[in-house]
């Protein structure tokens, strides 16, 4: 089954000035930034859980909250990475997604882990580091030359 969508010439010009911001240098540069941010962050993401792996291996107390919150936050690494690129290519619904993603997973981050004993101060540390480049992306992806990117329809 496919879905079809009608636009008024307004939708179509919204649309076209849209395509033709995405292919500007400045636009360009800034989803460069942004996809970068969002690979450190699925970088640092992973190094955790190795680091979660590697101490598990050898003997030391790993919690299955360090287990499940390592991993987890992988797997939002992962989808903020693959939206990125999307919007990059000029999907809006991913664009607002990766918006909404870059705010609040790092406040979620950091709020979790400040909850007294529920994990060891470097774990909490380790997740925070995570946290910062997706918390630049947002500034990022929220500002001025991606919003006109995409404009509201």
């Amino acid at each position: 089954m496919t879905t079809t969508r009608s636009s008024n010439a307004t939708g179509t010009a919204a649309t076209t000035a849209g395509a033709a911001r995405l292919h500007h240098p400045a636009t360009r540069r800034v989803f460069r930034k942004v996809k970068i941010l969002a690979a450190v962050f699925a970088a640092l993401s992973a190094a955790v859980l190795l680091t979660v792996a590697v101490l598990a291996s050898t003997g030391h107390t790993v919690t299955s909250f360090m287990w499940g919150r390592s991993g987890g936050i992988l797997a939002g690494a992962a989808v903020v990475c693959w939206m990125t690129v999307l919007a990059s290519r000029g999907a809006r619904w991913a664009y607002l997604r990766v918006r909404i993603l870059s705010v609040v997973m790092p406040i979620a981050i950091i709020t979790v882990d400040l909850i007294p004993g529920i994990c060891p101060l470097w774990f909490a540390l380790a997740q925070a580091t995570c946290a910062l480049p997706l918390a630049a992306a947002a500034f990022l992806s929220n500002g001025a030359a991606l919003r006109a990117t995409f404009p509201k329809p």
